[in-house]
């Protein structure tokens, strides 16, 4: 981000930055990234996850989250899901983070954790940045609570990743698929 000024409101979301596939589950089913994303057999799982979800949405209407299950650089040993929902976008609105996280809870979708909520202050981000586990955290997004334009992301959202997170020069899709690991009930 160029400038912290669009963060700095008195009701400010920070969530943990997972280390996974972007994904979009819409109406039509989903997909990683942008629409024509290839086959990958680690988008099997999500696929059919978005399945029983899709249903539910209406036109114009799309969850976004993480699709965890191939790990990637950060392993993740007890994942409440491999789908983890960080933001609930109609036409081109991004929803408040409340009325997000009541949608997820109908729809049946883990939220991303939230680290922090509350104003912003000065060395928010910093101390953030400084209790982050390194070993098992990509790093956070701060994003304002209110919802907001989708065009207005770059001002309203930002993401802090940890130094040094690309540590290897193959790509994790043409890597071995090794799964992430859910939780033990």
């Amino acid at each position: 981000m160029s400038s912290l000024e669009g963060l700095m409101v008195d009701d400010l979301v920070v969530t943990e930055k997972m280390d996974g596939e972007n994904t979009t589950i819409h109406a039509a089913g989903c997909h990683a990234r942008s629409p024509d994303s290839r086959h990958h057999p680690s988008r099997d799982w999500l696929k059919a996850f978005a399945a029983g979800i899709s249903p539910f949405l209406a036109k114009g209407e799309r969850i976004v989250g993480e699709n965890l299950y191939a790990r990637h650089l950060v392993a993740y040993d007890a994942l409440p899901s491999y789908f983890l929902g960080f933001a609930w976008i109609i036409e081109d609105e991004i929803q408040s983070w409340d009325l997000t996280l009541a949608r997820f809870e109908e729809l049946g979708i883990q939220p991303v954790s939230t680290l922090y909520r509350g104003a912003y202050r000065a060395g928010l981000f910093d101390d953030l940045a400084q209790a982050l586990d390194l070993t098992n955290q990509e790093g956070f997004v701060a994003r304002i609570a209110a919802s907001f334009p989708e065009s207005d992301m770059p001002r309203h959202v930002g993401k802090y990743v940890r130094a040094g997170h690309i540590q290897t020069e193959t790509h994790w899709m043409k890597a071995e698929l090794i799964p992430n690991q859910l939780a033990k009930d």
